[in-house]
């Protein structure tokens, strides 16, 4: 295989895992065809960014991974293509019946990202609030 497009791609736009690098200098052709399955459905359009943000936000906090920097990165990429702190939450809460862990760990970051981006928790309850 000549070069590591997908790997290039995923450094340059920060989305690349440093706990890859070791197994991407042992085997650049096997990280590149990790990253190739695992970006098919948003290079090809079929799955929406946002989307696919939700689905990586799911498996980055489910209890079984638990892998704090993917979730920080997928709820930040998941908030810059528009999605509300509801939607994020409802992902969290979602994956929630895989261990409330999930919860514990993505809410803090999902707050953390809200205040950055100078939402506050009060205005996201108000906007949960049921009748």
């Amino acid at each position: 295989m000549s070069g590591t497009p997908i790997s290039d791609a995923a450094r340059a736009s920060g989305q690349w895992n440093t706990a890859w690098d070791e197994a991407a200098a042992l085997d650049p052709e096997w990280m590149e065809r990790f990253l190739a399955m695992g970006t098919l459905p948003l290079r090809r359009g079929v799955l929406d960014p946002k989307i696919y943000e939700f689905l990586a936000i799911a498996v980055d906090a489910s209890c079984t991974h638990l892998y704090a920097p993917g979730t920080r990165r997928h709820i930040a990429g998941a908030l810059d293509q528009g999605a509300t702190p509801e939607e994020v939450l409802a992902v969290l809460q979602a994956v929630a019946v895989l261990g409330i862990h999930s919860v514990a760990h993505g809410v803090p970051m999902l707050v953390e990202e809200m205040e950055k981006r100078g939402l506050s928790v009060a205005d996201a309850r108000r906007e949960c609030a049921v009748d």
